[in-house]
Formats: C-alpha cells, sequence, structure tokens
C-alpha cells in the first residue's frame, strides 16, 4: 500500500502544476485538468455523460488493464511495436491492472453503447503514463499514441465484451464460488448438528409430515451445491473471447497471431481458460453469453432467497411465531420497542438477492440492444453482471458469518409441534384408506384433539400399530 501511494505521489508530481491543459481532437480543442491522464476523448465523454454516479469499477478495469497488456505484448512479439514503446506500454497496463489509476476512470456507465468512451479512457491514460515514463509530455501523443500504438490491432468493439468475460470469469471463479462453498460448508454443518431434531413440515404455509430439522438444512446445503455448478457453468459460457474480431467481427486490422499470442498470455498470467471465438461476427454483435450468466446469477438469487427467507421464518418469534431457530441476535431491532431483535441479516440478503433479479431484467434488455454487427448496452451489462457477482458473493459471505454459523435449533419448540399436527393422519391413510384418515383429522380438527387420540378414541387400530404408524421419525425417512 505504500508502495502505491508513493506511485501516486510520483505521478502528481510529474503532473503541471496549471489548472488545466489544452488538447485537440478532430472536433477541436478541450480543457483537460492538469492533473488527470485521461485525454480529450475522455474528457468529452466526461462533460456528455452526467446521467449517473455509476462507474465501471475495479474488477472491470483491472480485466480492461490486463487485456490491454496482452495486446501490446503481442503487437511487440509480432513486429509492430516498437519494443521500447511497448514496455512503457505494458507498465502503464499493469498499473492499470493493479488499481493504481482508477482515479483516472471517470467515464459514467451509461455512455455510447459500445463503451468505445472507456476503451479510449483506458487508450488515453496508457499511453500518457507510458509518455511520462519515456520523458514525454502528458497529452502530446508522443512518443506514445492512444490509438496507433495502445489500440493497435484492436477495436472498442472487441476489447470491450473481451474485457467483460475477463472480469466476470475471475469474479465468479475468486469471489462468488469461495463464498459458496463456505456457505455450503455452513449449511452442511448444521444439517448434521440438527439431524437428530425432528419438527413439523409446512407446504402452502400448512402443517405438513414431519421432518428433521437436519433434513432441511441438507436441502439448503443442496441449493447452494447447484449454486456452485452454475457459477462453474457461467465461467464455462464466458471461455470465448470476441477479441481479434475488430470493428465488425471481420477483423480489419488484426494481423494474424495476434489473438493466439494475446489470449495464450492472458491465460499465463491470470490461469485461466479463455478460446478465441469460433464466429467473431456471432462474438462482436451479440452478448447472449453474458445473458446467459445473468439468467445463472439470477437463478442463484432465487436460492439464496429461498434460504434467507426459511431462516427469517423459522427463527420468528421468538415466543408468537415458529420459534424454532435461534438467530444471532447481530443489533437491536427497534428504534421504538425496547428489546427487539430482527433477522436483519436475511433481509439484507432478501433485498440483494430483488436488485440481483433486477438486474437480469436490465441485463435481457441489454443483450436485446444487438443490433447487426454490434450491441450497443455492452456498459451496461458490464455493470449489471459485476455488480450481480459482488452482491451474491457478500450475500453469500454475510449470511454465512453472522447467521448461518450462529443459529441455534429450539429441539422442545420444534417437538411440541409434531404430535399437534393435522398431517399426521397421511401416515394412516395406507391401512384406513385416504377417507377414513380425512374423518380422523378433521375431528381432530374441529375438537382440538391429536389425530393420535381421535384414532384411539375411535379404536381404528390396535395401539401398537397405531403407536408404530405415528412415528414422526419414522416418518421422517
Amino acid at each position: 500500500m505504500e508502495e502505491r501511494s508513493e506511485r501516486k505521489s510520483n505521478l502528481s508530481e510529474t503532473l503541471s502544476d496549471t489548472p488545466f491543459r489544452i488538447e485537440r481532437d478532430s472536433l477541436g480543442e478541450v480543457r483537460i485538468p492538469a492533473d488527470r491522464l485521461w485525454g480529450a476523448q475522455t474528457q468529452r465523454a466526461v462533460e456528455n455523460f452526467t446521467l449517473s454516479a455509476h462507474r465501471l469499477g475495479r474488477g472491470f478495469i483491472g480485466a480492461l488493464g490486463q487485456v490491454k497488456r496482452v495486446c501490446a505484448q503481442a503487437n511487440v512479439t509480432l513486429g509492430l511495436l516498437d519494443p521500447r514503446l511497448g514496455d512503457a506500454i505494458v507498465a502503464a497496463c499493469a498499473a492499470v491492472a493493479a488499481g493504481e489509476l482508477d482515479d483516472h476512470f471517470p467515464v459514467d456507465v451509461f455512455q455510447t453503447g459500445s463503451g468505445t468512451s472507456t476503451n479510449m479512457n483506458a487508450n488515453e491514460v496508457i499511453a500518457n503514463y507510458a509518455i511520462q515514463q519515456l520523458g514525454g509530455v502528458v497529452g502530446s501523443k508522443k512518443p506514445v499514441h492512444p490509438n496507433d500504438h495502445v489500440n493497435m490491432s484492436q477495436s472498442s468493439n472487441d476489447v470491450i465484451p473481451t474485457a467483460i468475460h475477463v472480469a466476470a470469469t475471475l469474479a465468479l471463479r475468486d469471489d462468488l464460488l469461495p463464498a459458496l462453498a463456505t456457505l455450503h460448508a455452513a449449511l452442511a454443518e448444521k444439517a448434521r448438528a440438527f439431524d437428530a431434531i425432528l419438527k413439523t413440515g409446512r407446504t402452502h404455509l400448512q402443517d405438513a409430515t414431519p421432518i428433521r430439522l437436519g433434513q432441511e438444512f441438507g436441502g439448503y446445503a443442496a441449493q447452494v451445491a447447484q449454486g456452485m455448478a452454475r457459477a462453474r457453468q457461467a465461467i464455462a459460457a464466458l471461455r470465448e473471447l470476441p477479441l481479434g474480431g475488430t470493428a465488425v467481427g471481420s477483423g480489419i486490422n488484426c494481423p494474424p497471431g495476434f489473438v493466439t499470442a494475446a489470449i495464450a498470455a492472458l491465460n499465463d498470467a491470470l490461469d485461466t481458460d479463455f478460446v478465441e471465438a469460433r464466429n467473431h461476427f456471432e462474438a462482436n454483435a451479440a452478448r447472449d453469453a453474458l445473458v446467459e450468466v445473468s439468467g445463472l446469477l439470477k437463478t442463484l438469487a432465487v436460492s439464496l432467497h429461498k434460504i434467507a427467507n426459511d431462516v427469517r421464518w423459522l427463527g420468528s418469534g421468538p415466543r408468537n411465531g415458529l420459534g424454532e431457530l435461534r438467530l444471532p441476535a447481530v443489533q437491536p431491532g427497534s428504534s421504538i420497542m425496547p428489546g427487539k431483535v430482527n433477522p436483519v441479516i436475511p433481509e439484507a440478503v432478501i433485498m440483494a438477492c430483488a436488485q440481483v433479479i433486477g438486474h437480469d431484467a436490465a441485463i435481457t434488455l441489454g443483450g436485446l440492444g444487438s443490433y447487426f454487427e454490434l450491441n450497443l448496452m455492452a456498459p451496461l451489462i458490464a455493470y449489471n453482471v459485476l455488480d450481480s457477482i459482488a452482491l451474491l458473493t457478500n450475500a453469500a459471505r454475510v449470511l454465512t458469518e453472522r447467521c448461518i454459523i450462529g443459529l441455534e435449533a429450539d429441539a422442545v419448540r420444534c417437538a411440541e409441534t409434531i404430535e399437534r399436527g393435522l398431517a399426521l393422519a397421511t401416515a394412516l391413510a395406507p391401512r384406513l384408506g385416504y377417507d377414513r384418515a380425512a374423518e380422523i383429522a378433521h375431528e381432530a380438527w374441529r375438537t382440538g384433539q391429536t389425530v393420535r387420540e381421535v384414532a384411539t378414541a375411535w379404536g381404528v387400530l390396535p395401539l401398537e400399530e397405531l403407536d408404530a404408524l405415528l412415528d414422526a421419525r419414522r416418518m421422517a425417512g
């Protein structure tokens, strides 16, 4: 951290002391804050796109730096880029990838639909950082040009979706999957700990046949295990990279061997398994893979919502609710009711899941934003996919650490509901028939008796057989 702070300090010292510098582009002069490394195209984007406070975050900017780095290396390897310039560009890309230049990426998510402004933001920042390393003047485009050198063999139309695939893959692999694995282990441990505790099952919010509390938690653990499989499926969906398609998928200005070299370097650096897209026209024009990923994330959000909501309900009370679980008391729950403790962690997780489901709607519409040879909602898709992964990662982590690990079961409360359950009559149906068992259940409900008491009074079966049939542990499998 000290080294990064020192680098930023040195960077500030090398920039002009005047408040602004003047640069020119094809549309004329542009005033740029002197302490910023971006150039004219980025400045125009800052002035034009003022729709929100949302920015493409650390994961995406880091991935974009990695993509730009391997592209520069490939261009040097192919003899297209002067090694001296290439080394300076690679150093600048490394700084971007490491997060040292994040303050120089100001462009709003809601911008040009291809993400060209963000690509040019990267090109300009990388070029100016490299110019500094080579002793040049920031903004001069000499000896490093943002388009001619940093963007060599590339287009915004293949670089931006490539960066999205890389950023999402790393977030899924390095963040979400470990968080889900920890949650799965915690739920599996509760399933073992609660396996001997019998309780009433519930369907349609009504009493059903007995179940073991451990079986419920085993179901939750299975949901998370399937969510992990879906996360791995999402990584597989992102394996093909659009890099090399350049403007429209035809690969214009992209030399032979470039994509192979760039992707090999990317895989070597990140321990990934990316491959070149089989069809660059599809890879440039459509964002179907990311729509698929979002659908998988939405499914995971539904799973986490179910788990959090069940835990919230099972812990309701503590005296006038279900009260089968005791949730960790992490904070006071009311500004007016002393002593009240609310299920705040499950509630926070439920809200995060709702947001992910909302993101999926936006991403689906983003996928529909593909017209002819280009998708025009790439920044929106990038922001929402990466935010969904982050939300699910944090939801799984917080649910584990602040709720699941500290859960306790109220075995007494669980047991006392079983004998009063009317669904116990289900166990009598194979022996007495559905209609006769239903009569017993209705009579128990009408009189306030238990199923066992009514069946005993009616003498429908020998007591020993009745006790065997109404054994809750047997019914729970």
